[in-house]
């Protein structure tokens, strides 16, 4: 994000377009009246990355944001929005640092709300530490848990902190160079729509010498084929040009590489089905994102949409040479 929002109170003044991708929740009986079980998104991740964003977003769009609930309390709220008589069938909860005398409980409250049959999803906002060393200095704010060292010392403490969620988190998002308008296109992305498929896929093409995707499930390399960059004709083209794309599945094991990973694809999408993961990126790289990558990333996606699978494309690093 080149636009810098510290979350710091209730500091939400930034947009990112986003949308409920969602269920309405489960019928529970209690007493005489039918009880729906709202929808649970929990926000959390590295200050200044993005959180009240994301929350901003889905606020917009109906939800119930509750900003800096400590995490003992996310089942009681869940319970009151059930008793609302479908008033609040979707809430987000942003959960982060300030509340970190509290964050020993989440695990806890996450176990609770998967006994009670809860619908809950864990999106995490990432950014690397050059982003948010930048975001912090621009608006001359100290880190929340920098104390007397650096801002570099606060990140450090809370990417430790935050390390378990992170790997729990059922959808990451790198913001590092995304501006507002970006986030809000690829929350819109990944939560749009009146039903929440089972199972949405983001293809992203990028290029090795702009460094991985921090936010990938899966990446995989197209360097093993001929980089048009060297045929002088395709240099100014990219991936997308059709003569671009057929030179790259002319060569040889192009096509064998996208009908076999597109198969192991299919077997890993019924195992993340299976393990209730809702979203999944897969990473496509070549040398600089610009033609292999991105004819690649093109034709998988495609076959992903033909298999039932919501498919959304981003072309990571065209453009930036």
């Amino acid at each position: 994000m080149t636009e810098h929002e510290h979350e710091h109170g209730h500091d939400r003044t930034d947009r990112a377009d986003g949308a409920a991708h969602v269920s309405t929740g489960t019928p529970t009986e209690t007493g005489d009246a039918a009880t729906a079980i709202p929808e649970l998104v929990i926000i959390s991740g590295m200050s200044g990355a993005g959180r009240s964003t994301a929350a901003k977003c889905l606020e917009d769009l109906g939800w119930f944001v509750v900003d800096n609930l400590p995490p003992a309390l996310i089942p009681t709220m869940v319970e009151l929005g059930a008793r609302s008589q479908g008033n609040v069938a979707r809430i987000a909860v942003v959960v982060d640092v300030r509340g970190r005398r509290f964050f020993d409980n989440l695990r806890e409250s996450l176990a609770d709300l998967d006994a009670k049959g809860v619908t809950r999803r864990v999106v995490f906002l990432e950014s690397s530490d050059d982003a948010l060393v930048r975001r912090f200095e621009s608006v001359r704010r100290p880190h929340p848990l920098q104390g007397d060292g650096r801002i570099v010392d606060g990140i450090a403490a809370e990417r430790d902190l935050l390390r378990e969620l992170r790997g729990d988190a059922d959808l990451v998002i790198d913001t590092s160079s995304l501006n507002v308008h970006e986030l809000r296109a690829k929350m819109d992305a990944q939560f749009a729509g009146d039903e929440e498929p089972e199972l949405r896929a983001t293809v992203m093409s990028f290029g090795f010498k702009y460094g991985l995707p921090v936010d990938a499930d899966l990446v995989v390399d197209c360097r093993f084929l001929p980089n048009p960059h060297w045929v002088p004709e395709l240099r100014p083209f990219t991936g997308l040009n059709e003569e671009v794309s057929s030179y790259v599945f002319d060569q040889p094991g192009a096509k064998e590489f996208l009908n076999q990973y597109t198969e192991l694809l299919q077997l890993v999408a019924a195992g993340y089905r299976r393990e209730g993961k809702r979203y999944v990126t897969i990473a496509v790289g070549c040398t600089g994102g610009k033609h292999r990558s991105v004819a690649m990333s093109e034709k998988l996606a495609a076959r992903l949409a033909t298999e039932g699978i919501e498919t959304v494309l981003v072309h990571r690093d065209m453009g930036r040479e």
